[in-house]
């Protein structure tokens, strides 16, 4: 057990264990009930604003949106240990910077609403203040809405996009019926302030629902209520929330993106993150278990192995000697679901259990591995290229003779075993290269066409793709 693994149990608090400067504080989980200090606070003068920010870790830039309010300070004391072991193994392979949003926490206080515009300024001035030209940005729920327009303002600036238990909208309206209603954000927004910072406050329950039984937890939450925002300033908050609508720009984010959602969270429901996913150009989607809104509260490790995988390409936990060149092909049934539908239940079975059959032998007859079936097609590789193409036209030809047409993908890059299972980007490359096919179609990526050169291949230009939840462009060739 880990000091982030939070919050089934109480295995030990955080000590500072070393300060080897403001980007390199180190942490350590040791046995002992005693406090964290918080990496120190700096500010940023927006206008005549100014915004409390930190900064921490090792590793490229991330700028994290906070949610509706915090103190960047007073989480570091968390007695569950969530949020300082959370952002502990965050700042391991990113330098973080993160900040309060003005008429919060540290920032100024300010007097009437507070509008996006503000915020975008406020945002760019923490930036700049913390040496920050470009960086992957995070957004966690009433956050995700100012990463995502930020992002769609200023791309230069954005290396990729994280967000978080999120949304486009958090009321629901004409064309959108996710989230309250208007009423009920009303409502909530009362209670919100009527019981801010008392033991009757709904934060904690609402929010954190694992860690609503933990006694000392809900004493301290009652201090860093206050210690973020006063009742009036949550209540202007959230009436603000219920103003939020980013959707028009869902379509012009053209940065690499990464949402994930748990699938019972009670703040913001998972209608909201699958709506972002099907609407930003080329985004990734990872659904996880869990009713916890904040992603340091219940499984946080599970948010973070996420995180890291889509920033590093690296899954956490894969050692060196589990990573291999291979040759990635992904195959399936075109018209797959019509087909079942036409046969019935029995034949298509019966279709099935010989195009698994025929996959395989063909596989096992250039080298191969069949890694699992995937329903309706396989997951195979190669330790060569040349003979995963012979095995990718012998599987079309093989399906053709079966009465049925399959689309396949290759792509070579490292990969990591788990066990008899496979992961990594190399993985995701092949499925979406397979996905731009035709029936009866062989697609590689320019990297395979590469590397069997002089082969007796002919490789068809299909043109420059973007490969969705992929950065960058890649070129697209049909095989035969």
């Amino acid at each position: 057990m880990t000091a982030h693994d939070c919050p089934n149990a109480h295995p030990g608090r955080i000590t500072k264990a070393a300060i080897a400067g403001a980007h390199q504080d180190k942490w350590v989980a040791t046995g002992q009930n005693v406090g964290v200090n918080s990496p120190d606070i700096s500010y940023a003068r927006s206008g005549d604003v100014h915004v409390a920010y930190q900064s921490f870790g090792e590793g490229p830039p991330l700028i994290g949106v906070p949610p509706f309010v915090q103190n960047i300070e007073a989480l570091w004391d968390d007695p569950s240990g969530c949020y300082p072991g959370w952002l502990t193994r965050f700042g391991s392979f990113r330098t973080i910077t993160t900040f309060d949003k003005r008429g919060t926490g540290l920032s100024d206080r300010v007097s009437g609403p507070v509008g996006i515009e503000e915020r975008m300024d406020d945002f760019r001035a923490v930036m700049d203040a913390a040496g920050v030209d470009r960086a992957a940005i995070g957004g966690i729920s009433e956050g995700g809405p100012l990463a995502l327009l930020f992002a769609a303002t200023y791309p230069e600036r954005v290396e990729s996009l994280l967000l978080f238990g999120t949304a486009a909208k958090f009321v629901s309206g004409e064309g959108y019926p996710h989230g309250v209603t208007p009423d009920e954000m009303a409502f909530v927004a009362d209670e919100l302030a009527g019981h801010w910072a008392t033991p009757d406050s709904i934060l904690v329950p609402g929010w954190m629902p694992s860690l609503a039984a933990d006694a000392e937890f809900r004493r301290w939450a009652m201090s860093y209520e206050r210690a973020c925002a006063s009742p009036g300033a949550i209540r202007d908050m959230m009436r603000f929330v219920a103003t939020v609508d980013v959707r028009s720009i869902l379509s012009t984010i053209r940065v690499p993106t990464l949402v994930v959602h748990r699938t019972d969270d009670l703040i913001a429901p998972v209608a909201h993150g699958r709506y972002l996913a099907e609407h930003i150009p080329g985004a990734r989607y990872v659904e996880l278990p869990g009713v916890d809104h904040c992603p340091w509260v219940g499984d946080g490790d599970s948010v973070l192995d996420e995180f890291q995988e889509f920033l590093t390409g690296v899954r956490p936990g894969a050692s060196d000697i589990d990573r291999v060149l291979a040759t990635v092909l992904f195959t399936d049934i075109v018209g797959s679901t019509e087909l079942a539908g036409r046969l019935g239940d029995g034949p298509w079975r019966t279709l099935l259990d010989r195009h698994d059959r025929a996959a395989r032998r063909e596989t096992e007859r250039y080298g191969g591995r069949v890694v699992k079936s995937t329903g309706d097609g396989v997951l195979a590789t190669f330790d060569s290229p040349s003979r995963a193409v012979r095995a990718g036209l012998a599987m079309v030809d093989a399906a053709a003779a079966l009465g049925i047409e399959i689309r396949a993908g290759l792509h070579t890059g490292e990969i990591e075993r788990r066990g008899e299972d496979i992961a990594g980007i190399a993985v995701h490359v092949a499925a979406r290269v397979m996905a731009q096919g035709g029936p009866s179609e062989l697609l590689t990526s320019a990297t395979v066409r590469d590397l069997v050169l002089g082969a007796p291949f002919t490789f068809e230009d299909r043109g420059v793709h973007e490969l969705k939840g992929l950065a960058g462009d890649w070129r697209i060739l049909a095989a035969s």
